[in-house]
């Protein structure tokens, strides 16, 4: 198994194991799925097995803004590459992988990414019956969401690192 982040081919598998976790009205579309894989890649991680078979991934964008909205599902155009927080989109695991770890794994994997990029933290959205799985990597349930996205109740959750974000100077 290997970690990685996506590139245009590997849009359709996206598609297929986003389709099997969600259902339509909270799943991203294929197009949805493309336009974001153009204009932020490094912010999907991809688990993959030896063959190149997605497993599982987790998809998100970077933005300024400290909590997430709706609106930013749709407009791939709202990434920040140097924004503060990483915000997490989905955690997606194809059906036949669950109970393995795999979120888990790339979930890790996430964190230490937006640490390393001297990201303030990561916020995500989940449904009641995740809040306990989130919370074991340091989330932290800050009640209910304000979004509707899918007309589904959403908690958010965020994860604060202790150092604070300093934006990259370009040498350039």
């Amino acid at each position: 198994m290997a970690i990685r982040h996506a590139t245009s081919t590997d849009v359709a598998a996206i598609a297929t194991v986003e389709a099997a976790e969600f259902p339509p009205a909270e799943a991203a579309t294929e197009d949805q799925i493309r336009a974001r894989v153009a204009a932020y890649p490094e912010c999907f991680w991809l688990l993959v097995d030896g063959g190149d078979r997605l497993l599982a991934f987790i998809n998100g964008m970077a933005t300024d803004r400290p909590d997430l909205t709706d609106d930013m599902y749709a407009d791939a155009s709202m990434h920040n590459p140097r924004g503060a927080w990483q915000m997490i989109f989905g955690v997606v695991t194809a059906p036949e992988c669950r109970h393995r770890g795999l979120a888990s794994l790339l979930m890790r994997r996430v964190v230490d990414d937006a640490r390393g990029a001297g990201r303030r933290g990561l916020v995500l959205t989940c449904k009641d019956r995740l809040v306990g799985f989130y919370e074991r990597f340091g989330y932290v349930d800050e009640g209910v969401s304000d979004s509707t996205h899918g007309n589904v109740v959403w908690h958010q959750m965020r994860l604060t690192f202790t150092q604070q974000h300093t934006d990259k100077e370009s040498d350039d």
